[in-house]
Protein backbone atom coordinates (compact mmCIF):
# COMPACT_ATOMS: atom_id res chain seq x y z
CA UNK A 1 0.00 0.00 0.00
CA UNK A 2 1.42 3.37 -1.04
CA UNK A 3 1.91 6.06 1.58
CA UNK A 4 1.52 9.74 0.64
CA UNK A 5 3.34 12.69 2.09
CA UNK A 6 1.36 15.76 3.04
CA UNK A 7 2.48 17.54 -0.14
CA UNK A 8 1.43 14.59 -2.32
CA UNK A 9 -1.95 14.47 -0.57
CA UNK A 10 -2.46 18.16 -1.37
CA UNK A 11 -1.79 17.27 -5.01
CA UNK A 12 -4.52 14.62 -4.83
CA UNK A 13 -7.02 17.13 -3.47
CA UNK A 14 -6.11 19.72 -6.10
CA UNK A 15 -6.25 17.15 -8.90
CA UNK A 16 -9.67 15.93 -7.76
CA UNK A 17 -11.00 19.47 -7.92
CA UNK A 18 -9.41 19.96 -11.34
CA UNK A 19 -11.20 16.77 -12.44
CA UNK A 20 -14.54 18.34 -11.53
CA UNK A 21 -15.07 17.06 -7.98
CA UNK A 22 -15.97 20.06 -5.79
CA UNK A 23 -13.81 20.44 -2.72
CA UNK A 24 -16.92 20.77 -0.57
CA UNK A 25 -18.12 17.37 -1.78
CA UNK A 26 -14.85 15.85 -0.56
CA UNK A 27 -15.28 17.63 2.78
CA UNK A 28 -18.83 16.34 3.10
CA UNK A 29 -17.62 12.81 2.39
CA UNK A 30 -14.83 13.12 4.95
CA UNK A 31 -17.19 14.50 7.58
CA UNK A 32 -19.64 11.66 6.92
CA UNK A 33 -16.93 9.08 7.61
CA UNK A 34 -16.00 10.85 10.83
CA UNK A 35 -19.64 10.96 11.90
CA UNK A 36 -20.06 7.23 11.18
CA UNK A 37 -16.96 6.33 13.22
CA UNK A 38 -18.11 8.59 16.04
CA UNK A 39 -21.58 7.04 16.05
CA UNK A 40 -19.99 3.61 16.41
CA UNK A 41 -18.36 4.79 19.64
CA UNK A 42 -21.18 6.87 21.10
CA UNK A 43 -24.05 5.51 23.19
CA UNK A 44 -27.56 6.21 21.91
CA UNK A 45 -28.24 9.90 22.43
CA UNK A 46 -24.66 10.40 23.64
CA UNK A 47 -22.79 13.68 23.79
CA UNK A 48 -19.91 14.47 21.41
CA UNK A 49 -17.56 17.40 21.96
CA UNK A 50 -16.39 18.52 18.51
CA UNK A 51 -13.25 20.66 18.51
CA UNK A 52 -12.82 22.54 15.22
CA UNK A 53 -9.64 24.27 14.13
CA UNK A 54 -9.03 27.13 11.71
CA UNK A 55 -8.57 25.13 8.49
CA UNK A 56 -10.14 22.37 6.43
CA UNK A 57 -9.70 19.95 9.31
CA UNK A 58 -12.12 22.15 11.22
CA UNK A 59 -14.49 22.04 8.24
CA UNK A 60 -14.56 18.24 8.48
CA UNK A 61 -15.50 18.67 12.13
CA UNK A 62 -18.41 21.00 11.31
CA UNK A 63 -19.77 18.47 8.81
CA UNK A 64 -19.45 15.60 11.31
CA UNK A 65 -21.17 17.66 14.00
CA UNK A 66 -24.12 18.46 11.71
CA UNK A 67 -24.59 14.86 10.65
CA UNK A 68 -24.37 13.56 14.22
CA UNK A 69 -26.92 16.13 15.39
CA UNK A 70 -29.27 15.02 12.62
CA UNK A 71 -29.01 11.48 14.00
CA UNK A 72 -30.05 12.58 17.49
CA UNK A 73 -26.70 12.91 19.22
CA UNK A 74 -26.05 15.86 21.50
CA UNK A 75 -23.26 18.08 20.18
CA UNK A 76 -21.01 20.58 21.91
CA UNK A 77 -19.19 22.34 19.07
CA UNK A 78 -16.15 24.43 20.03
CA UNK A 79 -13.98 26.49 17.68
CA UNK A 80 -10.35 27.40 18.29
CA UNK A 81 -9.98 31.02 17.19
CA UNK A 82 -12.46 33.16 15.31
CA UNK A 83 -15.18 31.33 13.38
CA UNK A 84 -15.43 34.26 10.97
CA UNK A 85 -11.82 33.67 9.92
CA UNK A 86 -12.73 30.35 8.26
CA UNK A 87 -12.47 30.45 4.47
CA UNK A 88 -13.35 28.34 1.44
CA UNK A 89 -14.97 24.97 1.99
CA UNK A 90 -14.45 25.18 5.77
CA UNK A 91 -16.51 28.38 5.84
CA UNK A 92 -19.29 26.67 3.85
CA UNK A 93 -19.29 23.78 6.32
CA UNK A 94 -19.51 26.24 9.23
CA UNK A 95 -22.44 28.05 7.60
CA UNK A 96 -24.35 24.76 7.31
CA UNK A 97 -24.08 24.22 11.09
CA UNK A 98 -27.09 25.83 12.78
CA UNK A 99 -26.35 24.89 16.38
CA UNK A 100 -24.50 26.90 19.00
CA UNK A 101 -20.77 27.46 18.74
CA UNK A 102 -18.54 27.85 21.79
CA UNK A 103 -14.94 28.98 22.06
CA UNK A 104 -12.49 26.08 22.39
CA UNK A 105 -10.53 26.90 25.53
CA UNK A 106 -8.68 24.79 28.03
CA UNK A 107 -10.56 26.18 31.01
CA UNK A 108 -14.05 25.70 29.56
CA UNK A 109 -13.81 22.31 27.86
CA UNK A 110 -17.26 20.65 27.88
CA UNK A 111 -17.70 17.11 29.11
CA UNK A 112 -18.97 14.37 26.84
CA UNK A 113 -18.81 10.73 25.86
CA UNK A 114 -16.41 11.37 22.97
CA UNK A 115 -14.16 14.19 21.81
CA UNK A 116 -13.80 14.66 18.05
CA UNK A 117 -10.42 16.27 17.40
CA UNK A 118 -10.72 18.35 14.22
CA UNK A 119 -8.23 21.00 15.30
CA UNK A 120 -5.14 20.48 13.13
CA UNK A 121 -4.48 18.04 10.32
CA UNK A 122 -1.40 16.31 8.97
CA UNK A 123 0.00 19.49 7.45
CA UNK A 124 0.79 21.16 10.78
CA UNK A 125 4.10 22.96 10.20
CA UNK A 126 4.91 24.44 13.61
CA UNK A 127 4.92 23.47 17.26
CA UNK A 128 1.68 24.06 19.12
CA UNK A 129 1.86 26.78 21.73
CA UNK A 130 -0.35 29.20 23.62
CA UNK A 131 -4.08 28.48 23.63
CA UNK A 132 -3.75 25.52 21.23
CA UNK A 133 -1.21 23.79 23.43
CA UNK A 134 -3.26 24.43 26.56
CA UNK A 135 -6.34 22.99 24.84
CA UNK A 136 -4.53 19.81 23.79
CA UNK A 137 -3.16 19.39 27.30
CA UNK A 138 -6.67 19.79 28.71
CA UNK A 139 -8.10 17.17 26.32
CA UNK A 140 -5.40 14.68 27.27
CA UNK A 141 -5.88 15.36 30.96
CA UNK A 142 -9.66 15.03 30.70
CA UNK A 143 -9.56 11.32 30.00
CA UNK A 144 -12.45 11.32 27.50
CA UNK A 145 -11.81 9.06 24.46
CA UNK A 146 -10.76 11.02 21.38
CA UNK A 147 -11.55 10.37 17.73
CA UNK A 148 -8.98 12.29 15.67
CA UNK A 149 -9.60 13.62 12.16
CA UNK A 150 -6.69 13.02 9.74
CA UNK A 151 -4.04 12.84 12.50
CA UNK A 152 -4.15 13.59 16.22
CA UNK A 153 -3.59 17.33 16.50
CA UNK A 154 0.07 18.07 17.10
CA UNK A 155 1.40 15.09 15.11
CA UNK A 156 3.52 15.92 12.07
CA UNK A 157 1.96 14.05 9.17
CA UNK A 158 5.26 13.53 7.37
CA UNK A 159 7.43 12.37 10.27
CA UNK A 160 5.21 11.22 13.12
CA UNK A 161 7.01 13.70 15.37
CA UNK A 162 5.13 15.59 18.08
CA UNK A 163 5.01 19.31 17.38
CA UNK A 164 5.27 20.50 20.97
CA UNK A 165 2.34 18.49 22.29
CA UNK A 166 -0.18 16.14 20.68
CA UNK A 167 -3.58 14.58 21.26
CA UNK A 168 -3.71 10.95 22.38
CA UNK A 169 -6.51 9.37 20.35
CA UNK A 170 -8.26 6.02 20.61
CA UNK A 171 -8.99 6.16 16.88
CA UNK A 172 -7.87 8.24 13.92
CA UNK A 173 -9.80 8.59 10.69
CA UNK A 174 -7.78 9.55 7.63
CA UNK A 175 -8.58 9.74 3.96
CA UNK A 176 -7.34 8.38 0.59
CA UNK A 177 -3.95 7.14 1.86
CA UNK A 178 -1.95 6.83 5.03
CA UNK A 179 0.69 9.48 5.67
CA UNK A 180 4.10 8.63 7.14
CA UNK A 181 3.03 10.07 10.49
CA UNK A 182 0.38 7.36 10.82
CA UNK A 183 3.08 4.67 10.66
CA UNK A 184 6.15 6.24 12.26
CA UNK A 185 6.52 6.58 16.01
CA UNK A 186 5.52 8.39 18.12
CA UNK A 187 2.67 9.42 15.81
CA UNK A 188 1.53 5.86 15.27
CA UNK A 189 1.16 5.27 18.98
CA UNK A 190 -0.87 8.45 19.39
CA UNK A 191 -3.29 7.52 16.57
CA UNK A 192 -4.88 4.55 18.33
CA UNK A 193 -6.87 2.46 15.85
CA UNK A 194 -6.32 3.84 12.34
CA UNK A 195 -9.23 3.91 9.91
CA UNK A 196 -8.51 4.68 6.24
CA UNK A 197 -11.46 5.88 4.17
CA UNK A 198 -12.08 6.48 0.48
CA UNK A 199 -13.88 9.81 0.04
CA UNK A 200 -14.24 9.70 -3.74
CA UNK A 201 -11.18 11.65 -4.87
CA UNK A 202 -10.95 9.38 -7.89
CA UNK A 203 -8.27 7.18 -9.43
CA UNK A 204 -6.94 9.94 -11.69
CA UNK A 205 -6.35 12.30 -8.78
CA UNK A 206 -4.72 9.53 -6.75
CA UNK A 207 -2.40 8.71 -9.66
CA UNK A 208 -1.26 12.34 -9.73
CA UNK A 209 -0.57 12.23 -6.01
CA UNK A 210 1.38 8.99 -6.34
CA UNK A 211 3.46 10.46 -9.15
CA UNK A 212 4.29 13.38 -6.86
CA UNK A 213 5.39 11.00 -4.12
CA UNK A 214 8.53 9.62 -5.75
CA UNK A 215 10.62 7.81 -4.71
CA UNK A 216 7.87 5.49 -3.60
CA UNK A 217 7.01 4.96 0.05
CA UNK A 218 4.91 1.99 1.14
CA UNK A 219 3.20 0.51 4.14
CA UNK A 220 4.84 -2.88 4.41
CA UNK A 221 2.64 -5.84 3.57
CA UNK A 222 2.34 -8.84 1.25
CA UNK A 223 0.99 -6.72 -1.62
CA UNK A 224 4.49 -5.20 -1.86
CA UNK A 225 6.46 -8.44 -2.25
CA UNK A 226 4.25 -11.55 -2.45
CA UNK A 227 4.52 -11.68 -6.26
CA UNK A 228 8.24 -12.54 -5.91
CA UNK A 229 7.92 -14.66 -2.77
CA UNK A 230 9.49 -18.14 -3.19
CA UNK A 231 7.07 -20.89 -4.13
CA UNK A 232 7.86 -24.56 -4.54
CA UNK A 233 7.07 -26.52 -7.67
CA UNK A 234 7.28 -30.17 -8.57
CA UNK A 235 10.84 -29.51 -9.75
CA UNK A 236 12.00 -27.96 -6.44
CA UNK A 237 14.59 -29.64 -4.23
CA UNK A 238 17.08 -28.54 -1.61
CA UNK A 239 19.70 -27.44 -4.14
CA UNK A 240 17.24 -25.18 -5.96
CA UNK A 241 16.32 -23.42 -2.70
CA UNK A 242 19.73 -21.92 -2.00
CA UNK A 243 22.44 -22.48 0.58
CA UNK A 244 22.97 -19.91 3.34
CA UNK A 245 26.27 -19.68 5.21
CA UNK A 246 26.04 -18.22 8.72
CA UNK A 247 29.27 -17.18 10.45
CA UNK A 248 29.51 -18.10 14.13
CA UNK A 249 31.69 -16.61 16.84
CA UNK A 250 33.65 -18.38 19.60
CA UNK A 251 32.23 -21.14 21.80
CA UNK A 252 30.89 -18.71 24.40
CA UNK A 253 28.97 -16.67 21.78
CA UNK A 254 27.37 -19.19 19.44
CA UNK A 255 23.70 -18.81 20.31
CA UNK A 256 23.02 -15.77 18.13
CA UNK A 257 24.37 -17.48 15.01
CA UNK A 258 22.34 -20.62 15.71
CA UNK A 259 19.18 -18.55 15.99
CA UNK A 260 19.96 -16.90 12.67
CA UNK A 261 20.69 -20.24 11.02
CA UNK A 262 17.44 -21.72 12.31
CA UNK A 263 15.54 -18.73 10.92
CA UNK A 264 17.13 -19.17 7.50
CA UNK A 265 16.25 -22.86 7.41
CA UNK A 266 12.67 -22.42 8.62
CA UNK A 267 11.90 -19.71 6.05
CA UNK A 268 12.80 -22.08 3.26
CA UNK A 269 16.52 -22.10 2.46
CA UNK A 270 17.36 -25.55 1.09
CA UNK A 271 20.56 -25.85 3.08
CA UNK A 272 22.14 -23.87 5.89
CA UNK A 273 25.72 -24.21 7.09
CA UNK A 274 27.11 -22.71 10.28
CA UNK A 275 30.81 -21.88 9.98
CA UNK A 276 32.54 -21.52 13.33
CA UNK A 277 35.96 -21.65 14.97
CA UNK A 278 37.09 -25.22 15.59
CA UNK A 279 36.78 -24.74 19.35
CA UNK A 280 33.07 -23.92 18.91
CA UNK A 281 32.19 -26.89 16.71
CA UNK A 282 31.31 -29.18 19.62
CA UNK A 283 29.08 -26.56 21.23
CA UNK A 284 27.19 -26.01 17.96
CA UNK A 285 27.05 -29.73 17.10
CA UNK A 286 25.40 -30.49 20.43
CA UNK A 287 22.45 -28.27 19.53
CA UNK A 288 22.04 -28.59 15.76
CA UNK A 289 20.74 -31.33 13.49
CA UNK A 290 19.60 -30.26 10.02
CA UNK A 291 22.03 -27.32 10.01
CA UNK A 292 25.49 -28.36 8.83
CA UNK A 293 28.81 -27.33 10.38
CA UNK A 294 32.13 -26.27 8.90
CA UNK A 295 35.28 -25.02 10.64
CA UNK A 296 36.26 -21.44 9.85
CA UNK A 297 38.95 -19.65 11.85
CA UNK A 298 40.02 -16.82 9.55
CA UNK A 299 39.11 -14.75 6.53
CA UNK A 300 41.28 -17.06 4.45
CA UNK A 301 39.25 -20.03 5.66
CA UNK A 302 36.08 -18.22 4.60
CA UNK A 303 37.63 -17.53 1.21
CA UNK A 304 38.26 -21.26 0.84
CA UNK A 305 34.68 -22.10 1.83
CA UNK A 306 33.31 -19.71 -0.75
CA UNK A 307 34.97 -21.60 -3.58
CA UNK A 308 31.77 -23.65 -3.31
CA UNK A 309 29.51 -21.55 -5.50
CA UNK A 310 26.42 -23.18 -4.08
CA UNK A 311 26.89 -21.08 -0.94
CA UNK A 312 25.01 -18.10 -2.29
CA UNK A 313 24.34 -16.03 0.85
CA UNK A 314 26.59 -15.10 3.77
CA UNK A 315 25.18 -13.81 7.06
CA UNK A 316 27.78 -12.18 9.28
CA UNK A 317 27.51 -10.43 12.59
CA UNK A 318 25.55 -12.18 15.34
CA UNK A 319 28.09 -13.09 18.04
CA UNK A 320 30.95 -12.88 15.53
CA UNK A 321 33.14 -10.41 17.43
CA UNK A 322 34.09 -6.79 16.80
CA UNK A 323 37.24 -5.71 15.02
CA UNK A 324 39.55 -6.31 12.11
CA UNK A 325 38.95 -10.08 11.75
CA UNK A 326 35.25 -9.43 11.20
CA UNK A 327 35.96 -6.61 8.73
CA UNK A 328 38.21 -9.02 6.80
CA UNK A 329 35.48 -11.66 6.64
CA UNK A 330 33.00 -9.10 5.31
CA UNK A 331 35.50 -7.99 2.66
CA UNK A 332 36.07 -11.60 1.58
CA UNK A 333 32.36 -12.38 1.36
CA UNK A 334 31.69 -9.20 -0.63
CA UNK A 335 34.60 -9.86 -2.99
CA UNK A 336 33.19 -13.34 -3.62
CA UNK A 337 30.04 -11.59 -4.94
CA UNK A 338 27.74 -13.36 -2.51
CA UNK A 339 24.55 -11.84 -1.20
CA UNK A 340 25.28 -10.45 2.25
CA UNK A 341 23.27 -9.94 5.40
CA UNK A 342 25.24 -7.86 7.90
CA UNK A 343 24.04 -7.34 11.46
CA UNK A 344 25.29 -6.72 14.98
CA UNK A 345 29.08 -7.13 15.29
CA UNK A 346 29.61 -6.91 11.53
CA UNK A 347 28.08 -3.42 11.56
CA UNK A 348 29.78 -2.28 14.76
CA UNK A 349 33.12 -3.40 13.32
CA UNK A 350 32.71 -0.66 10.72
CA UNK A 351 31.79 2.08 13.23
CA UNK A 352 32.51 5.43 11.62
CA UNK A 353 33.66 3.65 8.46
CA UNK A 354 30.48 3.49 6.41
CA UNK A 355 32.36 4.56 3.23
CA UNK A 356 34.74 1.61 3.66
CA UNK A 357 31.84 -0.79 3.99
CA UNK A 358 30.24 0.80 0.94
CA UNK A 359 33.46 0.27 -1.01
CA UNK A 360 33.50 -3.43 -0.14
CA UNK A 361 29.88 -3.79 -1.27
CA UNK A 362 30.51 -1.88 -4.49
CA UNK A 363 33.79 -3.64 -5.34
CA UNK A 364 32.18 -7.06 -5.00
CA UNK A 365 28.94 -5.97 -6.68
CA UNK A 366 27.22 -7.68 -3.76
CA UNK A 367 23.54 -7.65 -2.99
CA UNK A 368 23.75 -6.56 0.64
CA UNK A 369 21.21 -6.03 3.40
CA UNK A 370 22.22 -4.20 6.58
CA UNK A 371 20.03 -4.63 9.66
CA UNK A 372 21.03 -2.09 12.35
CA UNK A 373 19.06 -1.02 15.37
CA UNK A 374 19.29 2.66 16.26
CA UNK A 375 22.50 2.30 18.28
CA UNK A 376 24.30 0.36 15.56
CA UNK A 377 23.00 2.81 12.97
CA UNK A 378 24.40 5.78 14.89
CA UNK A 379 27.80 4.12 15.27
CA UNK A 380 28.05 3.05 11.63
CA UNK A 381 26.74 6.22 10.01
CA UNK A 382 27.92 8.86 12.47
CA UNK A 383 29.04 12.02 10.68
CA UNK A 384 27.24 11.17 7.43
CA UNK A 385 24.02 12.48 5.86
CA UNK A 386 22.25 9.49 7.38
CA UNK A 387 22.56 11.02 10.86
CA UNK A 388 21.66 14.61 9.97
CA UNK A 389 20.03 16.18 13.01
CA UNK A 390 16.28 16.53 12.66
CA UNK A 391 15.95 14.10 9.75
CA UNK A 392 13.05 11.68 10.05
CA UNK A 393 13.50 7.91 10.10
CA UNK A 394 12.58 7.38 6.45
CA UNK A 395 15.01 10.09 5.30
CA UNK A 396 17.82 8.67 7.45
CA UNK A 397 17.30 5.13 6.21
CA UNK A 398 17.16 6.25 2.59
CA UNK A 399 20.38 8.22 3.04
CA UNK A 400 22.10 5.18 4.56
CA UNK A 401 20.98 2.96 1.69
CA UNK A 402 22.19 5.48 -0.90
CA UNK A 403 25.56 5.80 0.85
CA UNK A 404 26.26 2.07 1.16
CA UNK A 405 24.56 0.74 -1.94
CA UNK A 406 22.78 -1.73 0.34
CA UNK A 407 19.22 -2.27 1.45
CA UNK A 408 19.05 -0.91 4.99
CA UNK A 409 16.65 -2.21 7.61
CA UNK A 410 16.52 0.31 10.46
CA UNK A 411 14.89 -1.77 13.16
CA UNK A 412 12.46 -0.68 15.82
CA UNK A 413 8.75 -0.63 16.56
CA UNK A 414 8.43 1.26 13.27
CA UNK A 415 11.08 -0.55 11.22
CA UNK A 416 11.94 1.22 7.97
CA UNK A 417 13.40 -0.67 5.00
CA UNK A 418 15.03 1.39 2.24
CA UNK A 419 16.66 0.52 -1.08
CA UNK A 420 19.52 2.43 -2.74
CA UNK A 421 17.05 3.41 -5.49
CA UNK A 422 15.01 5.36 -2.92
CA UNK A 423 12.10 2.97 -2.44
CA UNK A 424 11.17 2.60 1.21
CA UNK A 425 8.57 0.89 3.31
CA UNK A 426 7.44 1.33 6.91
CA UNK A 427 6.48 -1.76 8.88
CA UNK A 428 3.66 -1.57 11.42
CA UNK A 429 2.92 -5.30 11.46
CA UNK A 430 4.49 -6.37 14.72
CA UNK A 431 4.32 -6.37 18.50
CA UNK A 432 6.43 -5.15 21.43
CA UNK A 433 6.83 -8.80 22.43
CA UNK A 434 9.46 -9.05 19.69
CA UNK A 435 11.74 -6.87 21.82
CA UNK A 436 13.56 -9.84 23.31
CA UNK A 437 17.15 -11.12 23.18
CA UNK A 438 17.97 -12.85 19.91
CA UNK A 439 14.90 -11.65 18.02
CA UNK A 440 17.01 -9.55 15.66
CA UNK A 441 19.32 -12.50 14.99
CA UNK A 442 16.35 -14.54 13.79
CA UNK A 443 15.31 -11.64 11.55
CA UNK A 444 18.75 -11.67 9.93
CA UNK A 445 18.34 -15.38 9.30
CA UNK A 446 14.92 -14.89 7.73
CA UNK A 447 16.36 -12.33 5.33
CA UNK A 448 19.26 -14.64 4.46
CA UNK A 449 16.89 -17.55 3.86
CA UNK A 450 14.76 -15.53 1.45
CA UNK A 451 17.83 -14.19 -0.37
CA UNK A 452 19.10 -17.76 -0.72
CA UNK A 453 15.87 -18.61 -2.55
CA UNK A 454 16.36 -15.79 -5.03
CA UNK A 455 14.19 -12.96 -3.67
CA UNK A 456 15.48 -9.48 -4.58
CA UNK A 457 17.09 -7.77 -1.56
CA UNK A 458 14.50 -5.04 -0.94
CA UNK A 459 11.58 -7.43 -1.20
CA UNK A 460 13.39 -10.10 0.85
CA UNK A 461 14.09 -7.64 3.64
CA UNK A 462 10.53 -6.27 3.65
CA UNK A 463 9.03 -9.76 3.60
CA UNK A 464 11.26 -11.01 6.41
CA UNK A 465 10.34 -8.05 8.61
CA UNK A 466 6.63 -8.73 8.02
CA UNK A 467 6.97 -12.48 8.65
CA UNK A 468 8.95 -11.77 11.82
CA UNK A 469 6.20 -9.42 12.99
CA UNK A 470 3.48 -11.92 12.12
CA UNK A 471 5.19 -14.57 14.23
CA UNK A 472 5.26 -12.17 17.16
CA UNK A 473 1.60 -11.32 16.74
CA UNK A 474 0.64 -14.99 16.60
CA UNK A 475 2.55 -15.86 19.77
CA UNK A 476 2.03 -12.81 21.96
CA UNK A 477 3.08 -12.77 25.64
CA UNK A 478 5.97 -14.98 26.66
CA UNK A 479 7.65 -14.89 23.25
CA UNK A 480 11.36 -15.68 23.14
CA UNK A 481 13.62 -15.71 20.11
CA UNK A 482 13.63 -19.50 19.87
CA UNK A 483 9.87 -19.42 19.28
CA UNK A 484 10.08 -17.31 16.13
CA UNK A 485 11.54 -19.90 13.70
CA UNK A 486 9.10 -22.52 15.01
CA UNK A 487 6.19 -20.23 14.16
CA UNK A 488 7.27 -19.93 10.52
CA UNK A 489 5.25 -22.92 9.23
CA UNK A 490 2.01 -21.33 10.43
CA UNK A 491 3.06 -17.87 9.27
CA UNK A 492 4.03 -19.12 5.81
CA UNK A 493 0.90 -21.21 5.45
CA UNK A 494 -1.24 -18.20 6.29
CA UNK A 495 0.62 -16.04 3.79
CA UNK A 496 0.63 -18.52 0.90
CA UNK A 497 -2.95 -19.66 1.46
CA UNK A 498 -4.10 -16.02 1.18
CA UNK A 499 -1.90 -15.13 -1.79
CA UNK A 500 -3.36 -15.05 -5.30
Amino acid sequence: MRVLTVAAMRRVDAAAIDCGIPGFRLMEAAGAVVAARAAARLPDGGRAVVLCGPGNNGGDGFVAARLLAERGYRIELCVLGDRSALTGDAALAAEAWTGPVHPATADALPSGDLVIDALFGAGLSRDLDGAARALVDAVNAGGCPVLAVDVPSGVDGDTGAVRGVAIRAVETVTFVAFKPGHLLQPGRGLCGHRHLADIGAGEAALAIGLAAAEPALYRNGPDLWVRVFPRLTGESHKYTRGHALVLSGPATKTGAARLAARGALRVGAGLVTLASPTAALAENAAQLTAIMLRPCETADDLDDLLTDERLNVVLAGPGLGIGEPTRERVAVAAAAMRSLVLDADALTSFSGQAPLLAAHIADGESHAVLTPHEGEFARLFGGTDATTEGADKVARTRAAAALTGAVVVLKGSDTVIASPDGRATINDHGTPYLGTAGSGDVLGGLIAGLLAQGMPPFEAAAAAVWLHGDAGLRHGPGLIAEDIPELMPAVLSGLLDAAP
